[in-house]
């Protein structure tokens, strides 16, 4: 169930909102990167905003992608990797509780690294359904304590047309959030000034949508994949830097 708001200052929030714009502008063009770019703010300004408020935007941005796109999800990589986040989403739950996200940060920065050096040799991650068991298992922990998840069901996908990468991810992204809602209130971890939050940042994430349709055009396979690699290693250091910050 949804816990007592925490005080937080409207202001900050709405100053946010160009985070989460600018972070929806990425996600819309290479099908991930809001919580990526967006979370680094929200740590520095408003902690007590995360997870909840972007695992939030992450249920409302992917909708409209999927709307357009929804022939091109890659429904056996799907299926796999949304089963096994499904399967560890309340240990990721459990670890909000019981450990906090700060050193839960710190292991996801360090194995996203792992997954991009792995990629630029020639073990090269592919779209396989073992793969993507392995995305969605770290996702559930990931995705649910430290709100970044995308890297690494994208990394099994790098290979893939943009348009699947980006649907497939969507789907992924709708059906892994609304997980993660649900386990965190359910644990007690989400507040309604975290849902009031990420409900106040629809018309920003339109906006974000709306700058990113010219990035999209410039996306091709090559530049996807570089563009996976590359947001991968960003978000990495986010996540390092916010154990770091604690």
């Amino acid at each position: 169930m949804l816990t007592d708001p925490a005080s937080h200052d409207v202001v900050v929030v709405l100053a946010l909102g160009l985070a989460v714009a600018l972070g929806a502008a990425v996600q819309s063009a290479v099908g991930f990167g809001l919580a990526v770019v967006a979370a680094p703010f929200v740590v520095l300004a408003d902690p007590a905003l995360m997870p909840g408020s972007l695992l939030v935007c992450g249920f409302v941005l992917p909708l409209w992608e999927l709307m357009r796109h929804q022939r091109d999800v890659d429904r056996r990589i799907l299926a796999g990797a949304y089963g096994m986040r499904l399967a560890l989403t309340p240990v990721g739950a459990a670890l909000v509780v019981w450990s906090g996200p700060r050193e839960i940060a710190l292991v996801v920065g360090v194995m996203i690294l792992l997954v991009v050096g792995v990629s630029i040799t020639p073990l090269s991650v592919r779209a396989t359904v073992p793969n993507a068991l392995a995305a969605g298992a770290v996702t559930g922990v990931a995705g649910t304590a430290a709100s970044i998840g995308g890297p690494f069901l994208a990394m099994v996908l790098q290979h893939e047309r943009p348009e699947r990468v980006r649907s497939t991810l969507a789907a992924f992204f709708v059906l892994g959030s609304t997980t993660s809602l649900v386990a965190l209130a359910v644990a007690g971890e989400l507040t309604v000034g975290q849902v009031g939050a990420g409900l106040l940042w629809v018309p920003f994430l339109a906006l974000g949508v709306w700058l990113g349709r010219p990035l999209r055009l410039l996306v091709s396979r090559e530049r996807m994949r570089q563009a996976v690699l590359t947001f991968c290693t960003i978000a990495s250091v986010v996540v390092i830097l916010r154990a770091g910050l604690g």
